[in-house]
């Protein structure tokens, strides 16, 4: 089937669609849209004649997105965020101000270090404009993955380069930012220490790095976020490797020791699709993050040699 016989999908099969696969089921797709499951049911079947494809595997657990179900409900979720733009950057155009949701993917030490003094200059500018924040974690697709997904507007993601981005997305690096040895204030000897972890500490650009450092161990404690991993470090349990965002506000129980001049680093931007980069809402947000990054501090104070 050409696309020329997909044209006529309507809106409201697209909703269905997106509440489907958000739901993971008819009846509960029927009762968050307030219809009854048999129009639910008879909304996909014409969507699937439409698209020439089977969208949900139906079981006594639900319905579950095939491949082409997975696409379908990614390009409908952003179809509809488009719909919504359309009417807000209208509005927003005619009234000479920007307005309306805006949806924000953002990893645990970019909510907590860049988001709020952005957010904060973002109200004071822009009232009319609603931000709506999720904490995702960086593994995987993570931020971008989101964006990708249409489950949001902007990302925060950590980028594998300087210049590298999601295929499909664009943006750009706010910041490069150094990685550095934190280890309990005044250990005579930091290196010794087991190394404390988290599953979203680096990637494949800084892991080369690692795996280079014969000094640098296995790590035996495995925390669940940053934030645990200075807790332990901080009460005696090891060392940890960790990006200088991380670092902000450490406690005074930390040190910070300088990696020298071939220390990793990791890169840390926003993505969107080119669809809404051009929508006020992410211009505006972007302005402000880029206003934030630019007096951020590279490191902790409390830096030792």
């Amino acid at each position: 089937m050409d696309a020329a016989h997909t044209a006529d999908l309507a809106p409201h099969e697209l909703r269905v669609l997106a509440a489907v696969d958000r739901e993971r089921g008819f009846s509960a797709a029927a009762r968050a849209l307030g219809l009854t499951q048999s129009a639910v049911s008879h909304s996909i079947r014409g969507t699937e004649r439409k698209v020439g494809a089977v969208l949900f595997e139906r079981g006594r657990k639900g319905a579950t997105p095939t491949a082409a179900g997975a696409v379908a409900a990614a390009h409908a979720r952003r179809v509809l965020r488009l719909l919504d733009a359309l009417v807000t950057e209208a509005r927003g155009a005619e009234r000479g101000v920007a307005e309306g949701p805006l949806r924000i993917a953002a990893f645990r030490s970019a909510a907590l270090h860049l988001l709020p003094a952005a957010l904060a200059r973002l109200a004071a500018r822009h009232p009319g404009i609603r931000p709506e924040v999720r904490v995702v974690r960086e593994l995987g697709a993570g931020t971008a993955g989101e964006v990708a997904e249409g489950r949001a507007d902007v990302g925060i993601a950590t980028l594998a380069g300087t210049s590298a981005l999601p295929a499909g997305l664009i943006g750009g690096v706010l910041l490069d930012e150094p990685y550095a040895l934190v280890h309990p204030a005044g250990h005579p000897d930091p290196r010794s220490l087991p190394l404390v972890d988290w599953h979203e500490n680096c990637g494949s650009y800084t892991r080369a790095w690692w795996a280079g450092q014969d000094w640098i161990p296995r790590a035996t404690v495995l925390a669940e976020d940053d934030g645990a991993v200075l807790s332990m470090v901080g009460n005696g349990h090891g060392m940890a490797i960790m990006p200088a965002l991380s670092l902000t506000g450490a406690p005074d129980s930390v040190a910070v020791t300088d990696l020298g001049t071939d220390r990793p680093t990791r890169s840390v931007g926003y993505v969107t699709t080119p669809e809404l980069a051009p929508s006020l809402a992410v211009r505006a947000l972007v302005r402000e993050l880029r206003a934030g990054t630019r007096v951020l501090p590279v490191s902790d104070s409390r830096k030792s040699e």
